[in-house]
Formats: C-alpha cells, structure tokens, sequence
C-alpha cells in the first residue's frame, strides 16, 4: 500500500507567504524559505509553492525565491503559478522546482498537458483545480477563483487524468480557510474516477478532519497552509496520530 502524504502549502504574494479564507482576506502567515525549512525538518513528505497572484497580475512566478527555497530543503516541491508552456516549465524546474503545478493555463489549453507531459513526464505535472459547490455541484474555477465557469469538476478531472496528467490538487473553495475539514465528498468522488493521485486540499482544522480524508474522500495526499504555519498541528505529531489509526503514513 501506498504511504499517505502530508504537504504544507506556501501560497505566496509579494514574496510572503499568505492564506485567507475563501480564497480572501490573505493576511502575511510569514518568510517562506523559513517555513520551508521548518517543515522539512518536521517531517513533511513533499512542499508546494503556489503563486497565486502570478496569472491574475499576468507574470511569471518568482525563479529566484523557488531557487532559495530549493536549495534549502530536501523534499519534492511542487511549483505552480503563471505556467503558461513547456518553456515555462524547463525554467521552473531548472530553478530548482521537481515538479509543477498548472491550473488556469490548462483549462484554457488542454493541449499544455500533453505538451507538458511528453517533454517533461507524467510524473512532473500536478494539475490544480480550484472547485467550488454552487447550484447543486462542483464547478470549476479559474484565475485563483476570481472566475467561474460552467465546467463540472469530475468532468474536468477525469478529461486531465486521461490527458496524462500526473497527480491532481484539488482545492475546495468552500472550505478553504475554514478549519471545518475537507471536502470529503468531491475528493471521494474524484479519486474513484480517476487512476491518478488525488491531493486533497482546502479546509484543514484538526488532526481528525486528515483522518477523515484520507478514510472517506479516499486521497493519497492532504495538503494544508495555516494549520502548519501557526502551529495549530505539527506535522510529525499528525503523522504519528496517522500512523495510530492504521493510515500508512512515512515517519
């Protein structure tokens, strides 16, 4: 069996690591190469770096940060935010990023996946889709959530698995923020609907809502901000709980 993952999210603007809720209000949560650090050293099994402002303002994440950062840890680490071509890609990944993260672009072109994919691998590529539950079901998403679109999430992830992307965040809006706990309904029925890895993400608050996504949405990574950045859980306490309750977890 696959070991479940554990992965602290730095979503940065301006160079500093922020979160909100709902994808507003983002109040300064601290340096992000210090972070980094701190959870490579708790025991975090991978780091994803998302600058979220970087498509909405239309310009490329920040190589130099992802570099520093880079340098300073020793976990995988995803890099999303104005990915736009394979091109983008190469200087992400030469800057020091073992994968990247794609959201907007993607939607926009589905054919970047494909391009991605064939130049870099599958296993390079994390798809990311914001989704939020409205009208009776989970649409999808765009800009950092700015834009709506008519698109129904398991449709969407299901058409990026079979265009060969490698894993999927999938971000609730919903509960992104919250602490109430993840969306355990819309990861279950992704998960099930597709034959790649599901990252659960948006609305961890406890070590129990992780059990519960793991147990009920069927994900194979949980991926959090604040609860880790202030604190609130540490990762190699929250594994060991993991570990506890029979979840396989790496320690």
């Amino acid at each position: 069996m696959l070991t479940k993952r554990i992965i602290p999210c730095l979503d940065i603007k301006d160079g500093r690591t922020v979160k909100g809720v709902n994808f507003e209000n983002l109040m300064d949560a601290g340096d992000p190469v210090e972070l980094a650090v701190r959870y490579c050293k708790e025991g975090a099994d991978e780091l994803v770096f998302l600058d979220i402002s970087a498509t909405h303002e239309k310009r490329k994440t920040l190589a130099g940060l992802i570099t520093t950062i880079a340098k300073n840890i020793n976990i995988p680490f995803t890099v999303g935010g104005g990915i736009n071509s394979a091109e983008d890609v190469f200087l992400l990944l030469n800057a020091g990023a073992d994968k990247v993260s794609v959201n907007s672009a993607a939607f926009k072109n589905p054919e970047i996946i494909s391009h991605i994919t064939k130049q870099f691998g599958s296993q390079c590529l994390v798809l990311a889709i914001d989704t939020k539950f409205e009208d009776n079901d989970w649409k999808v998403y765009l800009n950092g959530g700015r834009i709506k679109t008519d698109k129904k999430t398991i449709d969407w992830a299901v058409e990026v698995a079979n265009l060969g992307a490698g894993e999927i965040l999938l971000t609730s809006m919903n509960n992104d923020g919250t602490k109430n706990g993840f969306a355990c309904d819309i990861t279950k029925l992704v998960s099930c609907n597709v034959q790649i890895p599901v990252i659960a993400s948006g609305g961890a608050g406890t070590m129990q809502h992780f059990e519960d996504v793991f147990k009920k949405g069927n994900a194979d990574a949980a991926l959090a901000a604040s609860v880790f950045h202030y604190n609130e859980i540490k990762i190699n306490a929250l594994k060991q709980q993991l570990k506890n309750k029979n979840i396989e977890v790496r320690i």
